[in-house]
């Protein structure tokens, strides 16, 4: 496994992690999940475009 897909699943996880449908995060609106969203797209197009 090249680090590229090592650190993609691991914004992945976080991206699961930060969804609102826990108690203590449903007050967050969709800010945390909706920041790791954007971190997982660029990663995916870095590790695309070979520069990850």
């Amino acid at each position: 496994m090249s680090i590229g897909t090592i650190v993609l699943i691991v914004l992945l996880l976080l991206l699961v992690g930060a969804l609102p449908t826990w108690r203590h995060s449903s007050g967050w609106g969709y800010f945390p999940s909706g920041l790791l969203g954007v971190l997982l797209v660029v990663g995916l197009v870095l590790l695309l475009t070979g520069r990850l």
